[in-house]
């Protein structure tokens, strides 16, 4: 195994945005956020990335971290350097593929949400996070599907509007019958409108 293996206690926060480094993390254990905060603490997220997946290979080029990562729980990560990863790249050809790959599925998100925040007002965006289900536990219930351990702070910081203008157009969604709100949890009872 290459790299060293380093452990991180919950809300450790891993990488800082804008700093230079040139190192990639393997989550071996635990799941961790990656987001940008303002100057006034106004926070996006930009997503969870989960035990077996890895993030920091933005920085491979040697510019600064483009977001900071935080543990969301106790966390093992194998940090690999520059030089580590290219050893890996030539040993295992494969995993550059898989980099690319990963790399791609990651521009093409942040294409997404970049648009989203430039075509869509609050409610699209909302819906939007609703219907993808990224990155958040779902299970199907007879009523529909219920997505877990997930608050209206957590959708506000991905949506980049204010917690409470969430809470109101969930309240509003409730009151229309088309989902169900519980503590940590919002089931999908039927589909959502486009408009509201």
């Amino acid at each position: 195994m290459r790299g060293v293996v380093r452990t991180y206690p919950k809300k450790a926060v891993v990488i800082n945005e804008g700093e230079i480094g040139d190192s990639l993390y393997v989550l071996l254990k635990g799941s961790v956020k990656v987001f940008s905060m303002d100057e006034s603490g106004r926070e996006i997220t930009y997503g969870r990335i989960h035990s077996g997946d890895y993030f920091g290979e933005m920085s491979l080029d040697g510019g600064p971290r483009s977001a900071s990562v935080i543990t969301l729980e106790p966390c093992t990560c194998a940090v690999l350097s520059r030089t580590e990863v290219s050893e890996h790249l030539v040993d295992e050809p494969g995993f550059a593929i898989n980099l690319v790959v990963q790399v791609i599925r990651r521009a093409r998100t942040a294409t997404e949400a970049a648009r989203n925040m430039a075509l869509l007002d609050v409610y699209g965006r909302l819906i939007a996070v609703l219907e993808a289900h990224d990155d958040v536990a779902t299970r199907d219930t007879a009523e529909g599907v219920t997505l877990e351990a997930i608050t209206h702070q957590d959708i506000a910081s991905r949506v980049g509007a204010s917690r409470e203008m969430v809470s109101r157009l969930l309240k509003d969604l409730e009151k229309g019958g088309y989902i169900e709100m519980g503590t940590k949890r919002i089931t999908l009872l039927k589909k959502l409108p486009s408009r509201w």
